[in-house]
């Protein structure tokens, strides 16, 4: 049997997130941008379950989707290490899905359904995330698995 430390190597939880150990990150859930974008892909779940029922097939779905995106794709991205190409491609999908998601939160405050407090702070987080995405794209070498093939 394998100890749960040995297939999650986390040290410690902090507000139900766990931090990495200093060793190598070896898995997506060490990330930071992985986990902030996973936590706001939760908050946005939360807040959209006050949307009007007439939104659900529309703006609701449309949020919870991109939202979701975001990690999925770094998730995704982390699997394609060994090339740099694949690797810099999930990421700027999941870049894309981010500002997406920003625009989705831009059009539920407009329409009342997002506050202006939530909207700048969900809307500061994915900044955020795509700032961390945009560094990783643009100097993939560090995070691609030795041997990463490609430029």
């Amino acid at each position: 049997m394998v100890a749960d430390n040995e297939v999650y190597p986390f040290e410690t939880e902090i507000d139900g997130i766990a931090e990495p150990s200093n060793d190598p990150i070896v898995r997506h859930e060490q990330l930071e941008v992985y986990r902030l974008s996973f936590q706001a892909a939760i908050d946005v779940f939360e807040l959209t379950k006050s949307f009007p029922p007439e939104e659900r097939f529309s703006l609701t779905d449309q949020i919870r989707k991109s939202s979701r995106s975001v990690s999925a794709n770094i998730a995704e991205g982390w699997r394609k290490r060994r090339y740099r190409a694949a690797f810099q491609s999930a990421l700027n999908v999941a870049e894309a899905e981010a500002a997406e998601t920003q625009t989705w939160l831009r059009f539920a405050n407009e329409c009342d359904y997002l506050s202006n407090e939530s909207t700048r702070r969900l809307a500061a987080v994915y900044e955020a995330v795509i700032g961390k995405l945009v560094v990783m794209i643009n100097n993939p070498g560090p995070w691609l698995l030795s041997g990463g093939k490609g430029k």
